[in-house]
């Protein structure tokens, strides 16, 4: 039985990140407190007098986009079966992010873990689509919650991209019409938002990898219920080009050989003169404020997630091109594969 089906799916989903934002809100501070009287808490090294700042904060992400998710599967339950596989998958993630916030995993156990993690959403896959395609679904989940945890280490930089991201996306399927999806990315988007609030410069708490994890987790598993694997292509695309910077220049690097960042007396970012490439690096070749380096990240976020909005606009004519529609017949018979 639907519960307001009085509802369209836009309106639910708009409820569930209003719901995800003002949890989120309202309980960061006391997790903010509770984290520091624990001693969960970790060191600013971008600024000179570095600060003792609370770490894990992607427990409130996770904890309001937990509730958006159960607001949507109460109101439409029709989707109850898919939000509930996406929302097992993100804990699953979040876990994962924990233990390694904690323990320290390495690259390849957390690989392995998130690979695991991401094998539920096969049940949630199209019923006709090939054991290739349905094997490539948790390795993306894989990497792509690997990516957005590396572009990271600045105040906000991984919230903000994660906003800018899930916002095009949003956009993108309700252009497409893809409205169920949409209760996915507006119940991560609104925990986001919120925790933006305490993770911007000066930051007073940390995402950590239970909050960074789970922003690629979830615009993967978007990417393959709503079927816009290529737009979440495009607004990752900052991602994936700092993980080429880094793994060409240094290959597959553990945490504790990253030399971070050096901060001038006036507090300018400073690259060092040797080490991995990255796009942090690489926008920082002249020393510049913290402040100033996530701006420009951020607006390279945004171009790329105008370039994805682009795209969805143009599919609806794909159709009518024949050399792009004989392209998507080749593409779909990838899905049976």
């Amino acid at each position: 039985m639907m519960i307001l089906p009085q509802l369209p799916l836009y309106v639910i989903a708009i409820i569930c990140g209003l719901f995800s934002f003002l949890v989120t809100r309202l309980s960061m501070p006391r997790i903010i407190k509770k984290l520091k009287d624990a001693d969960i808490v970790g060191r600013d090294l971008h600024k000179s007098w570095h600060p003792v700042v609370a770490e894990m904060g992607g427990f409130g992400i996770l904890f309001g986009f937990t509730i958006g998710m159960f607001s949507g599967i109460y109101m439409h339950d029709i989707l109850a079966f898919p939000l509930c596989i996406v929302l097992i998958v993100i804990l699953l993630v979040g876990i994962i992010g924990i233990a390694d916030d904690l323990l320290v995993l390495s690259s390849k156990e957390k690989l392995f873990l998130l690979f695991l993690a991401g094998l539920p959403l096969i049940w949630a896959a199209p019923s006709n689509v090939g054991i290739l395609y349905l094997i490539s679904i948790p390795i993306a989940l894989s990497i792509g919650s690997n990516l957005t945890n590396m572009l990271a280490g600045l105040n906000g930089i991984e919230s903000g991209l994660g906003i800018i991201s899930l916002a095009s996306l949003t956009i993108a399927c309700i252009i497409l019409g893809k409205y169920d999806v949409t209760i996915v990315s507006m119940s991560m988007l609104g925990a986001l938002i919120a925790f933006l609030y305490y993770n911007k410069y000066p930051a007073k708490i940390f995402p950590g990898d239970t909050g960074t994890l789970i922003i690629g987790a979830a615009i993967v598993s978007i990417a393959f219920i709503g079927r816009v694997k290529l737009i979440a292509l495009i607004v990752l695309m900052p991602n994936i080009i700092d993980a080429a910077m880094k793994f060409y220049s240094a290959g597959v690097m553990e945490r504790q050989q990253f030399k971070p960042t050096q901060v001038s007396d006036d507090g300018k970012l400073i690259r060092p003169e040797t080490g991995f490439k990255s796009l942090i690096r690489f926008v920082i070749r002249k020393p510049i404020t913290e402040k100033q380096a996530v701006r420009i990240i951020w607006g390279i976020g945004l171009i790329f997630g105008i370039l994805g909005i682009f795209v969805a606009l143009t599919m609806p004519g794909v159709i009518g091109n024949q050399t792009l529609a004989n392209f998507l017949q080749i593409k779909e018979m990838f899905y049976h594969i």
